[in-house]
């Protein structure tokens, strides 16, 4: 796509954690850097490039031309975290928030940037964001890292 920094390696990684480019467009800063091996500098220029007006033109061509954005790989549709929405904020004390998302995408669930109605947990790491604050604002539970655990069974 011609995003600057961003080879084969870091669009991989791009791809397993949002699963669609809507997602990764819609991606803060933050989160984009909380992906492992993608740091303040990618992250930001990942960031800027779905703000550029010329850029956003070219997807919009690419996606009325036929071209799917959506992941390839088949994801996990059956497990405990069926039909749930997650959103990550905060440092994780033992898993990277890219690994949170794996587990939850992998046991069924869905995990998404921002905080919405739609959204059932936020899940909560150390020193997190806006996010926390605005699904207190919802009413939307939270957990730890301990708790997703134990939501997975392990």
């Amino acid at each position: 796509m011609g995003i600057r920094y961003v080879g084969e390696r870091t669009a991989q990684l791009l791809v397993e954690h949002f699963g669609t480019m809507e997602q990764l467009q819609s991606a803060e800063q933050e989160e984009l850097e909380s992906i492992r091996e993608v740091g303040p500098k990618v992250a930001e220029s990942i960031f800027n490039f779905f703000r550029g007006k010329q850029n956003l033109k070219v997807l919009e061509k690419l996606r009325k031309a036929g071209l799917d954005f959506k992941q390839a790989t088949a994801r996990a549709q059956r497990g405990p975290l069926e039909g749930k929405t997650f959103v990550l904020t905060g440092t994780l004390p033992g898993l990277s928030r890219d690994e949170a998302s794996k587990m939850i995408v992998q046991a069924g669930g869905k995990v998404t940037t921002t905080v919405s109605k739609k959204t059932d947990y936020v899940l909560v790491g150390s020193d997190p964001g806006s996010k926390l604050t605005k699904g207190k604002k919802l009413d939307v539970p939270t957990l730890d890292e301990k708790q997703l655990l134990a939501l997975l069974g392990r």
